[in-house]
Parts: structure tokens; sequence; C-alpha cells
């Protein structure tokens, strides 16, 4: 038997690859109702809200959630970047989905979220930095709009500091992985450092964007377009490789690889060909870090990437050349050239 929840209010949203999704909330303005209509979760969710319902008229922040949750700026991100934010907006509006936006203004606001985020990194201070990242961007697209008056969450410090200063990916770490990974894997590591592009967008690179010299790039984050070179050694194992599939990068089944799946496949292959410490996405680091050293400028290298220049400079400066003795080297060698005396 299904029960009909008063004040119910469901809305259809149209996301940017043309999928429509249907998002249900205690009331209209009211905090979105979790899980699957008819489920225990579901009623268990609308209960929980109308038990907290605020009073007639306040403004809460599960409005402002909700607002953002259908707006331009978070429809048109890519579809990895919705599902995640997705799961911190959940978290944050079982939070604070009944806060008055009348309270923002409280100097004690941002202490008590602050508390709150300061529980979550115990945990994990990656996932505590993402959340509390999320939830002041939600407030600060808020202010921009007009919808709230004060933002407690500005300037907000992060709980984890680390850096991947010396992560970068050597010969010796791609000759390991290479001699054990399946054909795929290999040529996903070569379309990585020969282009530094994101997992997601290799893993999406389709046969029709390479013509035997460019590869012809639309990174899904930036939504920017690349036409980047194919290096020799990469034209070649392209040349080499059979089409199975509209996409380049396949299983070893020909089908497309799912994020998962891929993840999944290639955490197994540097168990294998024992490597720890570092990951897929150090191999965007990696390709910048080649460039350069093999004496592309700034510009160059963005041109290839798709990092800013300022992306560039910053990767540079404080990530991966910070201590690769191969800058020392090919600096001492330049000097050395420069200063040789004709006999």
């Amino acid at each position: 038997m299904r029960v009909k929840l008063k004040g119910l209010n469901r809305k259809k949203v149209r996301l940017a690859n043309g999928e429509t999704i249907i998002y249900y909330y205690a009331w209209k303005g009211g905090p979105r109702v979790h899980g699957n209509p008819g489920t225990h979760e579901f009623f268990s969710s609308y209960s929980e809200a109308i038990k907290n319902r605020a009073p007639q008229g306040a403004k809460i922040l599960a409005k402002i959630f909700r607002d953002y949750s259908e707006s331009p700026k978070f429809l048109s991100k890519a579809d990895r970047t919705r599902r995640d934010y997705l799961r911190h907006i959940e978290k944050i509006e079982h939070a604070f989905g009944d806060f008055p936006v009348e309270g923002l203004i409280d100097r004690r606001a941002r202490d008590e979220f602050l508390t709150w985020g300061d529980k979550l990194a115990l945990a994990s201070k990656r996932q505590g930095d993402y959340t509390m990242t999320v939830f002041a961007l939600m407030l600060a697209w808020a202010k921009k709009r007009g919808k709230i008056a004060h933002n407690p969450l500005e300037k907000l410090e992060r709980y984890y500091s680390g850096t991947r200063a010396e992560i970068i990916w050597t010969d010796d770490d791609e000759a390991a992985l290479a001699r054990v990974a399946s054909q795929p894997l290999r040529l996903a590591l070569m379309l990585a450092l020969w282009t530094g592009q994101r997992q997601g967008d290799i893993l999406k690179m389709a046969w029709s964007a390479y013509d035997g010299r460019l590869i012809k790039v639309r990174a899904n984050k930036t939504n920017s377009y690349l036409p980047i070179p194919a290096g020799k050694p990469l034209r070649e194992l392209l040349d080499a490789t059979r089409r199975q599939s509209p996409l380049i990068v396949t299983n070893t089944r020909g089908r497309p690889y799912s994020e998962n799946g891929f993840r999944a496949s290639w955490a197994k292959a540097c168990d294998k060909a024992g490597l720890s410490g570092i990951t897929f996405h150090d191999l965007r680091g990696t390709a910048v870090t080649r460039l350069a050293i093999a004496g592309a400028s700034e510009p160059e290298i963005a041109a290839v990437t798709g990092h800013s220049i300022g992306d560039v400079r910053s990767i540079l400066e404080k990530h991966y050349l910070k201590r690769d003795p191969a800058l020392a080297a090919n600096a001492i060698a330049k000097l050395e050239r420069r200063t040789e005396i004709p006999e």
C-alpha cells in the first residue's frame, strides 16, 4: 500500500548530458527527501524533515542547497563531479538543512560549521576538506546571487596540507608497469604521458578525433578544445592498435571502460608491478615535468595539457619539479655548452 505524503514536492531536472532526473522535497522549498519513493529510507527521510520543519515562512539552508543543485552552475559540471558533490551536499543538508538563513550573519554560525567540519576531518582530512569546500562554494554562490547576505565560510582553511612534491612517474616506474599491464592499460599510460590529460578525458577519447597526426581533445572539466600533436612513440602505438570500438581505450574484451572498472584494473596492474604511492593522476604532472625538462616553455606546455599558464607555473614551482634532479642536470649541461671554449 502506497501512502500519500502530504506536501511532498517533486522537481524534474534535465542534466547537461540530456538525462532527466527527479528530486523529491519534503515540501516546496524544503529539504530533499532521500531514497526511492515507497522505501523505508524515503519515508524516514520525509518524516525526519517534517519533524524538524522550521516555522512557516522561515528561510532555511535546505532551499539554498536545492537551488544550487538545480542551477546551471551545478548542472554544467561533469557527471563524476556532480555525483561527488551530491554525496557531500546530502551530508551537509542532513546536518544543516533546517538552519535559518537569517542565522548566517551570527558570528557563532562559523564556529558551528567549522566544529562540524572538524569532526569530519577526524575520520578523513581529505574528505573533510571536500565536504567543507562544497559547503563554502554553495554559500559563495548564494551570496553572489543575493540569496544570502553573509557567507560564514569565506577564507576557509584546509585540514589536509600535504603535497605531491616528489611524486612523479620515473622511467623505471613506466617500464615496470608496461611489463605487466595489458595492452589497453599500456595505451592509456602512453596517452596520459604524451597528452597530459585527465583519466576521464582519456577514457572518452574517440578514434574519430585522431587523424594520424593530431588528437583533438575536448576536456570535460574545462570544456576547452585542444588539438594535441601525437608524438612519434604514441603515434606508432595508436597506428598499431586494433580499433574495436569508437573509443580508443577499451578493456581486453573491446568494450569501453567504466571509471570504476578502469580504476580497479589499473590498481591491480600497479600492485603486480610493485608500484605504490603513485596514481594515474600523477601522470598529468609527470607529463608537465617531462615537457619542461625537454625545454618546453610554459605556454607550450599549457597548449598540450590544457592547464592555464598560471597552473603550469604553479606545478613547476611548488610541486613536481621542486626536487627533480633531471632539472639540475639539464641546467648544468646547458651551462657547460655555453661556457665551452673552442680549441
